[in-house]
């Protein structure tokens, strides 16, 4: 009979966690640099912080660049730090038309094939030959996440966003698992103003079919 008590008490508390809402990030056009690509944008000037963000380490730089498309610019594009392996240039659909690239629908770090795009600083200039990607909505969370939800890296699920009056369902959210991260939802400009995201009440909850 305790042992049930026991089941039914760790039962309850899982349940609990998973009504939690979840943090929502709000993701807007920006860019992550490799080193060797900072130095020849800002030679000499270090990366400095302007606002820490939710997920452990990570922040809003200082420094920001132009984007320069064959059809248009894009002013005052933050960087994010830290320094990264690879230089990646994330827009929404809307920036890329404006733009006028081609960018595709993936997961951070899947840039191959992907097009590329001028970069502009106060200081100079670099072409990319790749790296523009519209990132694709996903869930950032703890292996402790994972396990409350029943979910694991990798996988895909519904999102239920509930603000500005009406519900809205994102289908195909990826989950990212990681021991260095919390647990946060990202969307794009585009899909937050669809889904009235921006409501600071928005409950945003996993959908269990």
């Amino acid at each position: 009979m305790q042992e049930q008590q026991v089941r039914e008490a760790i039962s309850n508390v899982l349940e609990q966690m998973r009504q939690r809402p979840i943090p929502l990030g709000i993701s807007n056009r920006h860019v992550h640099l490799s080193a060797s690509d900072y130095q020849a944008l800002f030679p000499n000037e270090p990366l400095t912080v302007r606002k820490e963000l939710l997920q452990p380490g990570q922040y809003a730089a200082e420094q920001t660049v132009t984007l320069s498309g064959p059809k248009g610019f894009l002013k005052n594009v933050r960087i994010l730090g830290p320094l990264r392996s690879r230089t990646q240039v994330e827009i929404s659909k809307t920036d890329a038309r404006s733009l006028g690239v081609a960018a595709p629908l993936r997961l951070s770090g899947q840039l191959e094939q992907s097009p590329g795009i001028k970069l502009i600083s106060p200081y100079g200039e670099l072409s990319l030959a790749q790296g523009v990607i519209v990132a694709l909505r996903h869930i950032h969370m703890s292996p402790l996440d994972a396990l409350v939800y029943g979910v694991q890296q990798g996988d895909r699920v519904k999102v239920a966003i509930a603000g500005s009056g009406r519900t809205t369902v994102f289908d195909d959210v990826a989950i990212r698992v990681s021991p260095q991260m919390t647990l946060e939802m990202h969307i794009d400009t585009d899909e937050a103003n669809a889904a009235g995201a921006d409501d600071p009440a928005a409950l945003i909850r996993l959908v269990r079919e």
